[in-house]
């Protein structure tokens, strides 16, 4: 019984202006899901089981559990498009040993990493 993909809520206090930035924003492709629940496709993706602490300060109720951040090519781009769009950003975007990272602020408090991982061509 293989595991075949991953589901991930976001729950926001400002649900619709947060499917708008996923929509209009990210561009991620969706569908509706009928009585207004719109469904995104993510792009690809990868799990980490990690030690913690979490490396990026992203507030959590509790403690911290997982953490789920879109992945870019080129953050310097990514931030100038988005911020263009109306996406917020908490803080200046941070060298992170492995790569880049910027915390996004969205619809509803929601925060989020954007990351761009070194490459071997970085090096």
């Amino acid at each position: 019984m293989p595991i075949t993909g991953l589901h991930t809520m976001f729950y926001s206090s400002e649900v619709d202006a947060f499917r708008a930035v996923m929509r209009d924003a990210f561009e991620l492709p969706y569908w509706d899901d009928g009585d207004g629940f719109i469904m995104f496709h993510c792009p690809p993706a990868t799990m980490e089981p990690h030690p913690g602490p979490m490396e990026i300060d992203v507030p959590a109720a509790g403690p911290p559990t997982h953490a789920v951040g879109f992945v870019c090519d080129d953050i310097d781009a990514t931030i100038e498009e988005l911020r263009a769009k109306g996406v917020g950003f908490r803080g200046k975007k941070m060298d992170m040993g492995w790569g880049h990272a910027i915390v996004m602020v969205l619809p509803g408090g929601v925060e989020m990493v954007l990351e761009e991982a070194h490459t071997s061509d970085d090096a």
